[in-house]
């Protein structure tokens, strides 16, 4: 229950950034009127798909984040699901959506072909992501918060899929395929849990910690986008 409030605390604290909710929105554009949320968490962009009068269904799972999600948006649909063997029949989506998903799989690609089964003809699949190698923190030693950056990414099934969304959609049955990138930039103590998911307690962790008391703290990072059409 612990790892899962502290995912849900990193989820919450990167989503109300102005620059993740722009980011979010943009995500939603031509998704059609019924779309899946992969790897929903929280539910946080199911409900917003459902306020723009969508048919939004939340796949995730962890059962505890499934709770979570409909306990926020009771009126909305969800269900604990594998990304790799969803819970819908062939062609009954408009749009497929997994947000900060693919790093988690040991197999990504399967999550894409499984994309391709529930879009109907036409239907526009999105994979968001950051590349956990590509962090940059400003620090007082460099060499340490790389080295932490890298282990911290090292000890993911796929850290770097991101810069793999585009030829991922191509070989697995997308055509009209897009990559965007956008950066993240962030600099106050609500960043300070990501941190601590890089590197944990320590010296390293202080020294952020400071920074952000006086407004020197520094994180940026880059958010792939890509997307694709289902080929039939």
């Amino acid at each position: 229950m612990a790892v899962m409030s502290t995912l849900l605390t990193l989820l919450n604290a990167f989503d109300d950034l102005p620059q993740a909710r722009n980011l979010r929105e943009h995500t939603y554009k031509a998704l059609g009127d019924t779309v899946v949320d992969v790897g929903c968490g929280g539910g946080r962009a199911v409900g917003e798909l459902a306020a723009r009068g969508v048919r939004a269904v939340g796949i995730d799972l962890d059962p505890a984040m499934i709770e979570i999600a409909i306990e926020r948006w009771p009126t909305s649909e969800f269900h604990v699901g594998d990304a790799t063997a969803l819970p819908l029949d062939d062609g009954s989506v408009t749009g497929y959506r997994a947000d900060k998903v693919l790093h988690a799989l040991a197999e990504p690609e399967r999550a894409v072909v499984e994309a391709r089964r529930v879009l109907a003809r036409n239907g526009r699949a999105v994979l968001v992501g950051q590349d956990w190698d590509t962090f940059v923190i400003d620090s007082d030693d460099p060499e340490l918060t790389r080295a932490l950056v890298h282990a911290r990414a090292d000890g993911m099934p796929n850290p770097r899929v991101a810069r793999r969304y585009r030829n991922l959609l191509l070989d697995n049955g997308f055509v009209n395929v897009a990559v965007e990138v956008h950066t993240i930039v962030w600099t106050d103590s609500a960043c300070l849990p990501l941190l601590a998911n890089i590197a944990g307690e320590g010296a390293w962790l202080d020294e952020q910690a400071a920074r952000a008391r006086n407004d020197r703290l520094f994180l940026a990072f880059p958010v792939f986008l890509a997307s694709g059409t289902r080929a039939d």
